[in-house]
C-alpha cells in the first residue's frame, strides 16, 4: 500500500519512505547509559524536517502492531524533544489486511496516541480489506478501484496538510 501511494501522489507531493527495521527495543536503561540509539536519532530528523506524518499500520491482534509502537515510544524519547518530532504534525493513517476491516481496530487503537503526542491527526481514513486479492506476488496493487480509493485519500491529506 505504502509502495502503491508513491505512486499516485498528487502533483508537487513526494513521499519519503522510512524503515523502523533497525530500531531497537525500547529500554530505559539504554537511553540513560547511551542516549538515542543513531537510527532513532535519524528517523526523529526525518520526521521532524517533513510536512506531514503518513503511518502505514497494519493489524495485530486487532491493535496497534509492537514493532511499530516500540519505534514511536523511542521517538517520543526525551519528551524535551518530543514536540520538535511531533507537536501539531500532521498524520494520517492507512494499512491493507487480508480481513474483512481492514486496518480498522488498529487506526482506532492509534487515535490517543497520536493523540498524547500532540500530532493533528487527520480524520480520513485509508483502510483496505481483502488484501490478498488486491496485491500480486510482488506486493503491487493491481485493483483500479483501491487505487483511486488510495489516489482520493492522499489528495484529501494533501489539503488537510496545507490547510
Amino acid at each position: 500500500l505504502l509502495t502503491a501511494a508513491g505512486e499516485v501522489l498528487p502533483e508537487n507531493t513526494s513521499l519519503r519512505v522510512e524503515s523502523i527495521a533497525d530500531i531497537p527495543l525500547y529500554n530505559g536503561d539504554v537511553e540513560s547509559s547511551s542516549g538515542i540509539p543513531a537510527p532513532v536519532a535519524s528517523l526523529k530528523d526525518a520526521i521532524a524536517e517533513a510536512d506531514a506524518l503518513l503511518i502505514s499500520t497494519p493489524e495485530y491482534n486487532h491493535s496497534i502492531p509492537g514493532v511499530l509502537k516500540n519505534a514511536i515510544d523511542w521517538l517520543s524519547r526525551p519528551p524535551a524533544d518530543r514536540a520538535r518530532v511531533f507537536a501539531d504534525r500532521p498524520v494520517a493513517l492507512m494499512g491493507a489486511a487480508p480481513g474483512r476491516f481492514g486496518t480498522l481496530q488498529s487506526q482506532n487503537a492509534w487515535l490517543p496516541v497520536l493523540h498524547s503526542l500532540g500530532m493533528r491527526s487527520w480524520n480520513g481514513r485509508m483502510l483496505v480489506s481483502g488484501a490478498r486479492d488486491l496485491f500480486d506476488d510482488n506486493a503491487r496493487l493491481h485493483d483500479e478501484e483501491t487505487r483511486q480509493r488510495l489516489e482520493k485519500f492522499l489528495a484529501d491529506f494533501v489539503s488537510y496538510i496545507g490547510s
